[in-house]
């Protein structure tokens, strides 16, 4: 059973991530850090958003501790700053078990908005189809509690890889002598209880 201290860091956590996710852009911006180093300057013109209000979103994230500034460089009489991401935005279970219903909903929905919004432009623009290898499935299942729990360990699974993966292709690409592609991977994973049986 969990001490009310354990309990306390856990909401203080949570709410932590709440604010580091409460804006779509700021989800957007984390992930593209959890990739590698940019600056606002770089990811401003990734995201194509106006400069003052990603660095708005970085300096959030720099004080929730989201983030770190790795290094500087002197740009036209000014300073570019860029930064990596410190920490996944990951909430465990007992995290997820403190936060009240409504702002559960409005992580999920920040969420499912950015995945959304990125498949459409995916689809928009002709990436989403372009690897004849990319996986794209649906599929409604019937499961007892303990199937339920077992898929939420095989999804944990699933993205630990994923990013084991991204930083072992970091390693080769970083000692390829000559330009080696690099694709831009989205993986998304849904596994929630639907509206009705499976079909």
């Amino acid at each position: 059973m969990a001490t009310e201290t354990q309990t306390t860091r856990s909401m203080e956590a949570a709410e932590r991530l709440r604010r580091a996710l409460g804006h779509p852009l700021r989800m957007r911006v984390l992930m593209r850090l959890n990739q590698s180093v940019r600056s606002p300057v770089q990811l401003a013109a990734e995201l194509e958003e106006p400069l003052n209000t990603v660095a708005y979103h970085v300096r959030v994230l720099l004080d929730l501790g989201f983030l770190e500034l790795v290094s500087t460089a002197p740009r036209r009489g000014a300073t570019e700053h860029f930064y990596r991401a410190q920490e996944r935005a990951l909430l465990t279970d007992e995290d997820w078990a403190t936060l009240p219903d409504a702002t559960r909903a409005q992580l999920s929905a920040s969420v499912l908005q950015q995945i959304w919004s990125d498949v459409s432009q995916a689809v928009a623009r002709g990436s989403f189809d372009a690897e004849i290898d990319r996986h794209l499935s649906n599929t409604p299942l019937a499961l007892d509690r303990q199937g339920w729990e077992e898929l939420g360990v095989a999804a944990i699974e699933l993205v630990e890889t994923a990013i084991r993966l991204q930083a072992e292709s970091a390693n080769r690409v970083s000692a390829a002598e000559g330009d080696v592609e690099v694709l831009p991977v989205r993986l998304a994973i849904l596994g929630y209880t639907g509206p009705g049986p499976a079909a």
